[in-house]
């Protein structure tokens, strides 16, 4: 079942809402949700490639801090 949300937008921010809505021929609250969901999908969510990325940028920054507590670091510059 949908549901009704009330959001506070600045008018300027409205104007741009409207404008971008009307040029995909949608009612506002339409383009919201759908920029919201695409904005949500595309940037919010981890896919398994990239978590598989993070997961071994985070064994490799363990082992680096490992590594310094045990002193085998040399500082070149």
């Amino acid at each position: 079942m949908a549901k009704t949300i009330t959001v506070r937008l600045e008018d300027d921010v409205y104007a741009l809402f409207k404008k971008a809505a009307e040029g995909q021929k949608r009612t506002i609250s339409n383009y919201i949700e759908y920029a919201t969901l695409n904005y949500t999908a595309g940037e919010a969510i981890v896919d398994d490639d990239e978590m598989k990325e993070l997961l071994v940028f985070g064994d490799d920054l363990r082992k680096g801090l490992s590594d310094i507590s045990a002193g085998r670091y040399r500082i070149i510059g």
